[in-house]
């Protein structure tokens, strides 16, 4: 028995000499612990080390966010893969048992939803190189013989005759062609440099996304019921009700933007074959994508009306416009609504707010962030603004 009356337990044979620290010396009363005569001087260096403690988890935490800074949007992006998912592949796991133990069924859906963003990037890059093709040998035509100005140019119904005098004194003679090209090449170089290394960076990133999002699906169940246990060690059972909050959001967000705007893509790909337009497959998956951000399919579909009209086909490309824009304003304002804010209770004005207030401060990954702020700061808000017995209003 010590001083103090607490019992000490020996340690094991040769643990200090090993340079090891058994787990029974952190029990030990500390010295000024040991020291401390009563209750009240126990409890004061107890809060004390509290403080320290709390205050070197917050340092460690600090550094280490501080060391993969630049990977936190990866993380970010592998967590919200990982919650999208997430039903799906539980109840994939729940069907075939087999392969619910090891790598298997990670890697899988890790690979499934690879081929999902891999597939329409290599359709585009393909499109892509067919096109340079051409165009590269369009500027080795006009540098020997020039671009006569296009029967289309001429009908245009907004500045037509602006547009044929730049033609002319900028590509219709090959002396102006090459001095028009030439001056092209030297800002072509900084931009391929420029997208080059975007390219390489966010290929990175994808990686690394991909990679958390295996460790998820592998670990995911151990994950979340660690963050479970933390969170109701720190905020008690709100926390957990504000972290279902979020994930029903994202949820939300992943229906109301993602599978919309693919469903928009191919009703409008169908569209956009029917019209005659050009390249509609690839067209199709522009659409889908610009139709994840809201109000901006519409450029896209402007885009192709604009080039069915220069093809000369005036009501195919009235009418594809006029269809997209039928099909937009319900998906925006009906179907999106409904979807995200319908699994959170959310007005439509904060994720409209959540939605474009992320895109902007955070680009694509605030598609899925903002709302799941604002659903969170939602319920923190009717949380505290819940009438109870003694706040009644006259």
């Amino acid at each position: 028995m010590s001083k103090t009356g607490q019992t000490l337990i020996e340690p094991p044979p040769g643990a200090h000499a090993a340079g090891r620290t058994p787990a029974a010396d952190l029990l030990t009363p500390s010295p000024a612990e040991a020291e401390a005569s009563t209750p009240a001087q126990r409890s004061v260096i107890m809060r004390s080390q509290w403080r320290a403690r709390e205050f070197l988890g917050i340092a460690i935490a600090a550094v280490a966010l501080y060391t993969i800074a630049g990977f936190l949007t990866a993380l970010v992006w592998g967590g919200v893969f990982a919650i999208a998912t997430w039903p799906l592949y539980q109840r994939t796991r729940e069907r075939w048992p087999r392969l619910a133990n090891g790598v298997t069924l990670p890697l899988l859906f890790t690979a499934a939803l690879a081929l999902i963003f891999l597939i329409p990037l290599i359709m585009v890059g393909l499109e892509a190189a067919k096109e340079a093709q051409g165009v590269l040998e369009l500027m080795k035509n006009a540098r020997s013989s020039g671009i006569p100005v296009p029967r289309w140019a001429h009908h245009l119904p907004l500045a037509a005759e602006s547009v044929v005098a730049w033609w002319e004194n900028n590509l219709s003679s090959p002396e102006d062609a090459h001095e028009f090209f030439s001056s092209l090449d030297s800002r072509s170089m900084a931009v391929t440099k420029a997208v080059g290394s975007q390219v390489a960076h966010r290929t990175t990133l994808f990686c690394f996304s991909l990679l958390t999002l295996f460790f998820l699906y592998k670990d995911g169940a151990a994950a979340a019921r660690q963050c479970t246990l933390a969170s109701r060690r720190l905020f008690g059972r709100r926390g957990e009700v504000i972290a279902r909050q979020i994930v029903a959001s994202i949820h939300g967000t992943v229906a109301g933007l993602v599978l919309v705007g693919v469903g928009e893509g191919l009703l409008m790909g169908v569209v956009y074959l029917l019209a005659g337009a050009p390249h509609p497959a690839l067209f199709g998956v522009v659409t889908a994508i610009a139709a994840m951000i809201p109000f901006c399919a519409m450029i896209a579909i402007g885009l192709v009306s604009v080039l069915i009209f220069v093809q000369g086909a005036t009501v195919a490309a009235i009418s594809v416009f006029a269809i997209g824009a039928i099909v937009i304003f319900v998906a925006d304002h009906f179907v999106r609504p409904t979807l995200i804010g319908g699994s959170t209770q959310l007005p439509f004005l904060w994720v409209l707010l959540g939605i474009l207030g992320g895109a902007e401060t955070w680009g694509m990954l605030g598609l899925f962030v903002g709302p799941a702020a604002m659903a969170a700061l939602h319920l923190v808000w009717r949380s505290w603004t819940r009438e109870r017995g003694g706040d009644k209003l006259a």
